[in-house]
């Protein structure tokens, strides 16, 4: 995922989807108090410390809403804001400024959530070589958004899907009989070249997996404790360059509890499973 592939077709109807359901057949408040002809302009405000992510969706709306807003913001997705500062505008028609102001702060305000909350769970692996990577709990339609929001706020994204990359999960080991080396035979013959991972619940399931050479194995829900001696295993193994994950309960709470385990990346649904909208208004210039 990166920083410029947002604007997809899929997120522009999505946006074209958010402002049916709030305008559908008009803003009757706008239209019945406002001039059609009037123009002015409002700006976002800050009312808490942030990470901006989202600016090309509030363009996109103001698009979609009216040709004539124009949108304009002083910082980049990915720079903090703090608290009290104005970092942006949206000016033109003042009836469709305000049509289109919900909508846009909703996305404003959600992915700037996870662009924060990722920011500061990457802080707490600071000093250690340990990837904070996202998960596929997110909200429905709002993946490619979502992801983009952890990569604007320094994380990393895990598979984006369930057609990008194996990950055999233990509902698959059990289903396969409870033989997780036949579970990643079948995967490898499948798709030889698809990147394959695979849940690890027990340091007896980590010693059957390394013996068929996955590309990755993700350790679940295990202490730190248990978590460092596992990461040992596999450096000590004859696959020591498989890539080693860490997940299952992992937040802002205990991330930092495992920064010392070894790991090459940590998976968090926290991410965007949890993260709680940034507060931002949007005031009109009188």
């Amino acid at each position: 995922m990166t920083k410029n592939s947002v604007l997809d077709p899929q997120v522009k109807e999505l946006v074209a989807i958010a402002l049916r359901e709030d305008i559908a057949s008009g803003d009757v408040t706008s239209k019945a108090s406002i001039p059609e002809q009037a123009k002015g302009s409002a700006k976002f405000l800050a009312k808490q410390d942030f990470v901006l992510c989202g600016r090309e969706l509030v363009e996109e709306v103001c698009r979609q809403v009216d040709g004539r807003l124009d949108c304009s913001f002083s910082v980049a997705d990915g720079e903090e804001i703090a608290s009290g500062e104005y970092f942006g505008s949206i000016s033109g028609p003042v009836q469709s400024l305000l049509s289109a102001e919900r909508v846009a702060l909703n996305f404003l305000q959600r992915l700037s959530g996870v662009s924060t909350l990722t920011a500061n769970m990457s802080k707490l692996l600071d000093g250690s070589e340990t990837t904070l990577v996202d998960t596929r709990k997110t909200t429905p339609g709002y993946r490619t958004l979502e992801k983009y929001a952890v990569v604007t706020g320094g994380g990393t994204n895990h598979r984006i899907g369930l057609y990008d990359a194996f990950l055999i999960k233990n509902n698959h080991i059990d289903a396969t009989g409870g033989d997780i080396q036949e579970a990643i035979r079948r995967c490898r013959d499948f798709a030889p070249d698809i990147f394959l991972q695979v849940e690890i619940r027990s340091l007896k399931e980590l010693e059957l997996a390394l013996e068929v050479s996955p590309d990755s194995v993700l350790l679940d829900n295990m202490s730190p404790e248990l978590a460092t001696e596992a990461v040992k295993v596999v450096r000590e193994s004859k696959v020591s360059k498989t890539v080693v994950e860490l997940s299952g309960g992992i937040g802002p709470t205990n991330l930092a509890d495992y920064k010392s385990c070894g790991a090459d990346r940590i998976s968090s649904g926290f991410l965007t499973h949890s993260a709680i909208a940034v507060d931002i208004s949007l005031r009109y210039e009188k």
